[in-house]
């Protein structure tokens, strides 16, 4: 018998429907997370947002101890949060066997790891030697003794075919990409200078703060993430990111050979001191760590090697990159990031200082003496505005500030679910652009060397 056309339709919509959630069931269970050893808050934030093909059963190995419970106590913040809640069902293991137990189990097929930084070479070694695919949070090594551990995990990984990558959430910050992008219009550019030692071509410095708001409270860090023996020193650390920008800013998409187009300059390394009473704020902790004791003096001040400093050449362009913690914002401020790209024809400046407010601006400003700015500007803003809807530009005294608008200024957490998304994207692809590994060894060579450097 045949049917009248409404129904012949209402058969075809039902059943593209259950089609449809046949797939997106199929599509969510593609990607099934496991937490491993969480000590950082990073890998919580990994876990702010829903992802549609990643199951929301989360299995979860660790030590007992504060560092699993602050993790946990953070995801059960998102799941009970009035706007968006996510719905995230974490499976705890808890005991010292944790690595071999989440071997064993095979529970899923995305390992996440943020944590204590001293260990987390050989984990990554480990688990892609099992056949998992990691998702590690920077940095992925902390001193040149484990390079070459980090570069047989990179060789694994292809030969088990999984995916190693690790979380840059810089790259998402829009002064960061809107830089990147005005540079490669010669136009208004130019080309990248090569600059020198004492006027690099490229600068990035960043600063942080040990106490700080996250997600609404103020972090409590474990007592180990001032230990750079487990931390590692900030020349490694933080500079990780700024690195890996000076990389993907001047030369994007191509690839780094680590042993041909780095060249270190200079380094330098000093300490961020901190009393008993700030450590308490932070840590919740009355005394300090036998294992900290060697940082001490006068039984009172705790002495951090958070604060480095890299010169160095790439490809030939000379590039500073530096990183200072201080214990605390003053009121109203918070982390902040000034860069720097100098061409022949203009400067690309992000400041993110008192005068703005603390958030990120990004400046277009002429370099010698080019009196064509303007015109320039006008000329290729259509090309920028064709990947960035909306982005336009005011003039100020000292040349253009890129007008950004809010839709595109989301914050250092939600860029987390970038990386994420970005490395599912991956994942569903098989692979990793062709630059992206010998990038990230190049970036670790640098980092790494350059503590060398700085301790002699």
């Amino acid at each position: 018998m045949k049917l009248p056309l409404a129904s012949s339709l209402l058969m075809a919509t039902l059943l593209t429907a259950c089609q449809s959630a046949e797939k997106t069931d199929t599509t969510k269970a593609a990607f099934r997370l496991i937490t491993l050893d969480p000590g950082h808050f990073h890998a919580a934030l990994v876990q702010k947002t829903m992802y549609p093909d990643v199951d929301s059963v989360v299995h979860v190995y660790a030590p007992d101890g504060p560092d699993l419970q602050l993790h946990l106590d953070k995801i059960e913040g998102y799941n009970t949060r009035p706007e968006n809640p996510t719905h995230w069902k974490e499976v705890v293991y808890k005991g010292p066997d944790f690595l071999d137990k989440m071997i064993a189990e095979k529970a899923g097929n995305v390992v996440v790891m943020a944590g204590n930084n001293r260990l987390k070479t050989d984990y990554i070694l480990k688990t892609v030697g099992a056949g998992f695919n990691v998702l590690a949070d920077k940095p992925m090594v902390i001193d040149a003794s484990k390079f070459d551990e980090l570069k047989e995990a990179f060789a694994t990984a292809e030969k088990n075919n999984v995916l190693l990558y690790d979380i840059m959430t810089e790259r998402y910050e829009i002064t960061t990409m809107l830089q990147r992008a005005f540079s490669q219009q010669p136009a208004l550019f130019g080309t990248l200078e090569k600059g020198t030692l004492e006027n690099p071509a490229v600068t990035k410095e960043s600063v942080h703060h040990f106490y700080k708001n996250v997600s609404g409270s103020i972090l409590t860090r474990p007592a180990w993430f001032m230990d750079v023996a487990q931390q590692g020193e900030g020349i490694v650390d933080v500079t990780t990111h700024l690195v890996d920008l000076v990389q993907w800013a001047c030369f994007p998409e191509q690839v780094i050979d680590y042993q041909k187009d780095i060249s270190l300059t200079a380094a330098r390394r000093w300490t961020t001191d901190m009393t008993l009473s700030q450590f308490k704020a932070i840590t919740k902790q009355d005394a300090f760590p036998d294992y900290l004791k060697k940082d001490v003096v006068k039984d009172s001040v705790l002495k951090v090697y958070s604060n480095g400093e890299i010169n160095y050449q790439l490809r030939g362009v000379h590039a500073k990159v530096s990183v200072t913690w201080a214990y605390k914002a003053p009121e109203g401020a918070g982390d902040t990031h000034y860069s720097i790209m100098r061409g022949t024809k203009a400067n690309l400046i992000i400041r993110q200082g008192a005068e703005q407010q603390y958030k990120p601006a990004l400046y277009v400003e002429a370099a010698n003496g080019s009196k064509d700015l303007e015109a320039s500007l006008k000329a290729v803003l259509p090309k920028i505005q064709q990947e960035f809807p909306g982005v336009d530009s005011k003039k100020n005294a000292a040349g253009w500030e890129i007008v950004i608008p809010d839709k595109y200024k989301e914050g250092h957490e939600a860029h987390f679910g970038r990386v994420t998304e970005k490395y599912l994207e991956y994942l569903k692809a098989g692979k990793l652009p062709a630059w992206e590994v010998p990038n990230m060894i190049a970036k670790y060579y640098t980092t790494t060397q350059a503590l060398e450097k700085a301790k002699k």
